[in-house]
């Protein structure tokens, strides 16, 4: 009988340096779709509601799709394993995000080419601050 072999322990208690990691990530998901926003003429001063129905598919991508994939359950060594685990899990969220932000319980639309941006650009900005966030602790270490 095959029998799965699990890879990487998982602890059910946030610690305080994994809820900064998920405090972090929710700001670069969302300060980059805010970005996007601004860029096309929105205002999340002067039109609040309508930048959070911005954001909101995104963040329950981005949330959904975490804790499945167990983001902020594992230990984290910082290595390439990590790395891999966020960039796969967010292409899944942003994917998610995009069913959702495309449903009709959403304006806004996913037209050709916003899916690609918004996958690549949020993509290069969590592994970059996930990197830069190892190398800090490895050199403080």
């Amino acid at each position: 009988m095959d029998t799965a072999v699990q890879t990487g322990s998982r602890e059910n208690t946030p610690d305080r340096k994994r809820v900064i990691t998920g405090i972090v990530d929710l700001v670069v998901v969302v300060g980059l779709v805010l970005l996007g926003n601004v860029e096309h003429g929105g205002n999340p001063i002067t039109e609040p509601l309508a930048s959070l129905a911005t954001a909101i598919p995104f963040v329950i991508g981005w949330l959904t799709v975490a804790v499945l994939a167990g983001v902020y359950t594992r230990d984290r060594s910082g290595g390439i394993d990590d790395l891999r685990l966020i960039a796969v899990a967010w292409i899944a969220a942003a994917n998610v995000g995009l069913m959702i932000r495309g449903s009709p319980l959403f304006e806004g639309g996913t037209t050709w080419p916003f899916p690609i941006v918004i996958t690549g650009t949020v993509l290069v900005a969590l592994l970059g601050w996930r990197l830069g966030y190892a190398l800090f602790i490895s050199r403080s270490r």
